[in-house]
């Protein structure tokens, strides 16, 4: 479903907003039964949680990056509504995707309990601009309650007055003011980088929860941003991924785009042999020097 500008408004008064029922029906129960192949079900962790000893490791051990291998879940970050909400609230098409993460919890594994903190701190070597905002963005691929470990935001009209720098906060700062970010499978959670928020732990035995975590920002500025995209092409599922995608979605990433001076005779045969399955007619059909 298309993000409302209204929305997108409360995003940029409040800091952070729930979109329920984001994610297409089909799209959400084909992610949902593709996670599996990448974590345990509930049902197989909580039978023997020693032998998933590993997803204890850290707060952060449930943590896959993108590609995942399997189309299902490598398409969700490049939901086509995804990407034009994000324009539309960086302010237009030239824009960088520069985070994926899948990230699983379940409840005893570790303490999930964070304090409040900004994410910029490693999303950009500077402070946040006010007005070149950072998008994040949480897709919920469990249904996420009270007891199931929510992410929680202060709004912006209660931590306005709070200095850009410390970044994390004391325990317990802003707690009277969090809005525990709760919702249904399906629901899309955006948020800015200069938002306080923490992750907080699961008051249930038996619960978990899975989301999607997509990030972006506007072009230009090398300063900001978190993964190396070619840093992670050599992972199983990339080649299978980008070419399965758009031109639009794979500009994202940083392909060169149509009419780049990167395409020629030459590079156009290269990028054909590492990506056998890509359609190459967009970018063999531009001249080079035409781009953007």
């Amino acid at each position: 479903m298309r993000v409302p500008d209204s929305a997108l408004d409360a995003l940029r008064e409040t800091g952070f907003v729930r979109v329920p029922g984001f994610i297409p029906a089909d799209a959400l129960a084909a992610a949902r039964a593709a996670l599996w192949t990448v974590f345990p079900t509930p049902e197989a962790y909580f039978a023997d949680p020693a032998a998933q000893a590993r997803m204890g490791k850290s707060q952060f051990a449930g943590i896959r990056l993108f590609p995942y291998d399997n189309p299902a879940l490598d398409a969700l970050p490049v939901l086509p509504d995804l990407v034009d909400a994000a324009e539309r609230f960086l302010g237009g098409p030239d824009i960088d995707l520069y985070k994926i993460e899948l990230w699983a919890k379940y409840a005893g594994a570790t303490d999930y309990d964070q304090p409040h903190h900004r994410d910029y701190g490693n999303h950009t070597l500077v402070v946040p601009h006010p007005d070149r905002p950072q998008l994040t963005t949480i897709m919920l691929l469990s249904d996420v309650d009270a007891t199931c470990a929510p992410t929680c935001a202060v709004p912006l009209q209660q931590s306005a007055h709070l200095p850009t720098t410390p970044q994390i906060l004391s325990p317990g700062a802003l707690t009277e003011h969090e809005v525990a970010l709760t919702g249904a499978a399906g629901t899309l959670i955006l948020y800015r980088t200069d938002v306080f928020h923490r992750g907080s732990n699961f008051t249930a035995p038996d619960a978990s929860r899975f989301i999607l975590m997509t990030d972006f920002k506007r072009r230009g500025w090398a300063w900001t941003g978190k993964m190396a995209w070619p840093d992670q092409a050599m992972r199983p599922g990339w080649s299978t991924a980008l070419a399965a995608m758009s031109v639009r979605q794979r500009d994202l990433f940083g392909f060169p785009p149509p009419g780049s001076e990167y395409w020629t005779p030459e590079t156009l045969a290269g990028v054909q042999a590492r990506y056998p399955a890509m359609d190459m007619a967009p970018y063999a059909a531009c001249p080079a020097g035409t781009s953007r």
